[in-house]
């Protein structure tokens, strides 16, 4: 338990006597009842059961921000570092501003922000692991790292940048609301240490003494209905029109002509020269994504046409299953199937970790997704088997890990796409985005087929004629997607349209290459269906240019997501600060905050650590709750 001083300052105290019964959600502030079985228990901070004397322990608590006395000291950022031990790099509490106007009615506005303790936290659903709890005590949102293995989805689904992946150790960690301070009375750390009076601390809705406002929005917030934070704001200063990030983000916040809220806008400070960029593109931190998303895909779409084949449904693929290159076909699939799941095994923190993606299927559609690609992998492994084997046994095991795959492929494919439905990242959240990992299955399947046919002579012209429509109809499809997509994202005018702005600018000669091969591949396989030409230069040419435009179209689709996340200072959380100090050796430098990208290295000892301290009893107790899903 926090050790409390005798003289505690009046102002690090909480006080308050009262609260409403509901909050502006609609949504009861008490977070049990009296009868419940968690009233009255521990919350074993450091391992103390002992239960503080806190009268308002069973309400939701939230932070209050005055922005008309934030300075921007960073005193709440220092003090809670140095409580939580956090290395240079981690801030569980940031402080960015947003600024207006031009001399002499220049205008600046400080925002401070953690984690906002939400009453619907996303990241809670979101972590496949199960690492976050909201607790019935403050209606904290706590996450272990310990539990943790460093996928880092949590941090892409909330909306405020609460949640830190720390490339160093492997694991999210995040504010914890300071519950050991909140049992004995005490404020968290960044509200006692605030010298301008701006952060307050307390039960929900109450308004501080001293405050006349408390809004849920002021310029430089993410929208508020995607998780129903727990924070409430004071900005009594009138602001202008337009108050701009200072980050590299291509985003401002414009007040509507009613003198309403702020909605986000395009900021071009780019300008609109086109880039190349391709180091940034092609080096991105998420290429393991591009690996696994596109060879999964690339599989699925090929063993299900290889299923209709082999069951009747299409009968211009039957010819190349009774062929010799159908085993190596396989047996191909499976080696790249494995391939995408390495990768994106060892992109995890701690990739040693990996059987607890498992544990929140009841919520996380990251769970979902490693259940159906697991499933589909051992229904592909399987009937690859078999496929070794001849006569009726043989046969009915072939149908049913087919069956399986089969199953485990709609599963797995499904919430591959339901996974990057985030509300948090608008540019991913469009259906575009399930328009395009079906393009995938639909292109880059027929190509492995083409390329194992030509490679065995076993190419016919049905075959090519049928595999040509596939890819024509992809092409096709993620061509339109990208049509609606552009549209929509520019109409919206939010995030997404600044990731448009970013695609048409930082990437627009890749973006253009892109399109033009997606056009002139459709025109290639076309012509190969109306033609029934077999050339293997034609497909050969088709491959090249399909394969290239998947990896472009891919590459971008992660590069250029914006999340609604806070804005960030000159320096500290500045995606452009962090980029050019990795360029220039700065991040070599403790006290920049800036360190570069990777994480501890698997290794055998650690593993071994891990196996060591492992309790059957819990691991036995964790695999009944998976199947339970409680």
């Amino acid at each position: 338990m926090f050790e409390r001083r005798d003289n505690e300052p009046d102002y690090a105290l909480l006080k308050d006597n009262t609260s409403q019964e509901k909050n502006r959600y609609g949504l009861r502030i008490d977070t049990v009842s009296e009868g419940d079985d968690l009233f009255g228990s521990s919350l074993n901070i450091n391992k103390d059961a002992g239960i503080g004397e806190n009268p308002n322990r069973y309400k939701q608590h939230g932070f209050f921000f005055n922005a008309d006395n934030c300075i921007a000291c960073h005193a709440c950022e220092a003090a809670c570092s140095e409580k939580n031990d956090n290395p240079a790099h981690i801030a569980f509490r940031s402080v960015g501003f947003v600024e207006g106007g031009t001399y002499p009615d220049y205008q600046r506005l400080n925002i401070s922000m953690a984690c906002n303790h939400c009453d619907d936290p996303v990241c809670l659903k979101g972590c496949p692991t199960r690492a976050y709890t909201k607790f019935a005590e403050y209606g904290a949102v706590l996450q272990d790292p310990d539990i943790c293995f460093g996928c880092g989805y949590c941090t892409w689904v909330c909306p405020y940048n609460a949640p830190q992946l720390d490339p160093v150790a492997g694991t999210v960690s995040k504010c914890n609301m300071c519950v050991d301070r909140l049992e004995v009375g005490l404020k968290p750390s960044c509200v006692a240490a605030c010298l301008g009076n701006a952060l307050d601390f307390g039960v929900i809705e109450n308004i501080p003494e001293g405050r006349s406002q408390a809004k849920s929005e002021i310029p430089g917030f993410p929208r508020t209905d995607i998780t129903h934070p727990n924070i409430r704001f004071q900005q009594t200063r009138t602001t202008q029109r337009d108050m701009k990030r200072v980050d590299s983000t291509a985003l401002k916040y414009h007040r509507s002509e009613n003198g309403g809220d702020f909605q986000p806008a395009v900021d071009p400070k780019h300008g609109f020269k086109r880039d190349w960029n391709l180091k940034k593109l092609l080096g991105s931190h998420e290429n393991a994504h591009i690996a696994f998303t596109l060879s999964a895909q690339a599989v699925m779409g090929a063993f299900v046409l290889l299923l209709a084949g082999g069951w009747g449904m299409v009968d211009s693929v039957a010819p190349f299953i009774n062929s010799s290159a159908y085993i190596p076909m396989l047996c191909l699939s499976l080696v790249i199937m494995g391939f995408g799941l390495f990768k994106l095994n060892m992109h995890l923190g701690k990739p040693h970790r990996f059987y607890r993606g498992f544990y929140n299927l009841r919520w996380s559609p990251v769970s979902r997704e490693i259940a159906g690609v697991s499933l589909f992998f051992t229904g592909l492994a399987g009937f690859t088997f078999f496929a070794f084997f001849t006569g009726s046994f043989a046969s009915l095991m072939s149908y049913l890990f087919g069956f399986l795959g089969l199953a485990g492929a709609v599963i797995g494919g499904y919430f591959m796409y339901k996974l990057y439905r985030i509300p948090a990242r608008p540019f991913w959240n469009h259906w575009h985005t399930g328009a395009s990992f079906m393009s995938t299955g639909l292109t880059l399947g027929p190509i492995l087929i083409l390329l194992v046919a030509f490679v065995f002579g076993v190419i016919t012209t049905e075959l090519a004629v049928i595999l040509a429509l596939l890819i024509a109809a992809g092409l096709l499809l993620e061509m339109l997607a990208l049509v609606f997509h552009a549209y929509d994202m520019q109409k919206n005018g939010d995030e997404g349209a600044v990731s448009h702005y970013e695609q048409i600018t930082t990437y627009g000669y890749p973006y253009w290459l892109r399109n033009v091969l997606l056009l002139t591949g459709f025109i290639f396989a076309a012509g190969i269906a109306f033609t029934s030409t077999t050339s293997p230069l034609v497909f050969g040419l088709l491959s090249v240019m399909v394969l290239s435009a998947s990896i472009l179209s891919r590459a971008l689709f992660y590069v250029l997501v914006i999340p609604t996340t806070m804005p960030g200072a000159f320096f500290w959380r500045n995606k452009g600060f962090v980029e050019h100090a990795r360029e220039t050796g700065l991040a070599e430098m403790p006290q920049v905050g800036v360190v570069y990208e990777g994480h501890h290295a698997f290794n055998m000892k650690e593993l071994l650590e891990t196996i060591r301290n492992t309790n059957a009893k819990e691991v036995l107790g964790q695999l009944r709750a998976i199947v339970s899903w409680k």
